[in-house]
């Protein structure tokens, strides 16, 4: 099995990465999915973030209400902290049983870790290979905007909340500009594909 990480900031191209790294056979591990796979009402999990940020961050049917949870956290260190703390550890335990159920499936598979917070909570993994989506602050600001909905304030924010691209550069192996046209990023992501599987 090779275990690659893929990262990058908010609106860098990740998704767009990843869906053509499956095309090509890759095993997509997402990251963001298991997040919200390990807070489902009645988890452990959820029960954990109810007690940490009071009940009130629960919807009347007992689902996490992400945004009152996201308006009680962001931008408060500590916060985070504590919500990591309980998020984390259950998003480790089972992306590292994908990890193990796509190796037994077929042990020349292909893993693609799709994981936003690489530098925060997985830099010292044994990745083969971490794979950077880049593209420019303001040009993600712009997709952020255009595409999301977002106001230019709160996307100046959700960047400005997430590591820095100098310290996310620092740690690729592979960088994939995404700044360019579609053609252009798909045909980088074909060379990366042609690297692993030859």
């Amino acid at each position: 099995m090779t275990l690659i990480a893929l990262t990058g900031g908010i609106a860098s191209g990740k998704s767009t990465i990843a869906r053509r790294l499956a095309e090509h056979g890759a095993v997509i591990v997402d990251a963001d999915a298991i997040v919200r796979e390990v807070q489902q009402p009645g988890s452990p999990v959820l029960a954990e973030i109810a007690a940490a940020f009071g009940d009130d961050v629960l919807t009347a049917t007992g689902e996490l209400d992400r945004p009152r949870l996201a308006s009680r956290v962001f931008g408060d260190e500590d916060a985070v902290g504590r919500l990591n703390a309980i998020v984390h550890p259950a998003v480790r335990v089972e992306s590292a049983a994908r990890f193990a159920a796509a190796q037994a499936a077929d042990p020349s598979a292909v893993v693609v870790y799709d994981v936003p917070l690489l530098l925060e909570a997985r830099a010292e993994d044994p990745w083969e290979l971490v794979v950077v989506a880049h593209a420019p602050v303001e040009l993600r600001r712009e997709r952020l905007v255009s595409l999301r909905g977002m106001s230019p304030a709160d996307a100046d924010a959700r960047i400005a909340s997430q590591v820095d691209d100098e310290r996310r550069l620092a740690i690729a192996d592979v960088v994939i500009d995404t700044s360019g046209s579609m053609a252009q990023t798909l045909s980088q992501v074909d060379a990366l594909w042609e690297r692993l599987a030859g």
